[in-house]
């Protein structure tokens, strides 16, 4: 059976969506940045898990001048029906541990330090690794995010780094 793909009016986008903090807003079967024009469909999993998981990786490899947008992408992968079930899991225990804190849920606690906190409690999980694991290759890949870090990318077919900038070591 094929899956109908959702169209929504900008009406419809406005009214069934709700922010979670300042960072997302999420609908039916999205995740959008709030400040940003960017969107994601989500189809496997809760679209407050998918926003949930987007700030769980700015909190694992925090850059503040990486877009969530990035981030996003980075995540993206996980959204799949062979992971969905252990994403659903994790991130359930990652808001029972920011309410047993005190917090309404991990997406939603107010400090990075507190978020942080939680993470350390459970970084040695299958969860935490997995999705720790996924987001070196899932962020730093990203040929948009290179520029960010300064990487201009491989070398080898411009003739490798000797006669591009190898030798300009201004930090010394």
């Amino acid at each position: 059976m094929l899956k109908q793909k959702a169209t929504l009016t900008r009406r419809q986008l406005l009214s069934g969506s709700a922010s979670i903090g300042t960072a997302f807003v999420i609908g039916i079967g999205y995740v959008a940045g709030s400040s940003a024009a960017w969107a994601m469909e989500v189809t496997h999993l809760k679209p407050q898990t998918m926003a949930t998981l987007i700030q769980m990786a700015r909190d694992i490899y925090p850059h503040d001048h990486v877009a969530d947008e990035f981030y996003a992408a980075a995540v993206k992968g996980y959204d799949t029906e062979e992971q969905a079930d252990m994403i659903e899991t994790g991130i359930a225990g990652l808001d029972a541990a920011a309410q047993g804190k005190g917090f309404a849920n991990y997406a939603e606690t107010g400090w990075e330090r507190h978020r942080v906190d939680i993470l350390r409690n459970m970084e040695n999980s299958p969860f935490f690794q997995t999705i720790r694991s996924g987001l070196v290759t899932g962020l730093y890949n990203q040929k948009a995010v290179w520029p960010l870090f300064g990487y201009e990318g491989e070398s080898y077919s411009q003739g490798g780094y000797i006669d591009r900038g190898f030798d300009d070591i201004n930090w010394i």
